[in-house]
């Protein structure tokens, strides 16, 4: 079987960053926001697409 060892480090890497913090979602993400903000690089992010009623009617037509 095929393995591609880019995707196995990143595996191994979040796997020990995760670890570093006994797997707490919470200690991680304010962990990754610390990084992110000490990283002074521009952020730019997107607000998330608020779906209609009218969409949600297009997407699922009913008879």
């Amino acid at each position: 079987m095929w393995k591609d060892e880019i995707l196995e480090e990143i595996y191994r890497i979040r796997e020990e960053h995760a670890k570093a913090f006994n797997y707490n979602l919470q200690a991680i993400c304010d962990d990754l926001r610390q990084k992110q903000a000490a990283s002074n690089r521009q952020i730019i992010s997107q607000p998330l697409k608020q779906s209609s009623e009218q969409d949600s009617k297009s997407q699922y037509p009913t008879n």
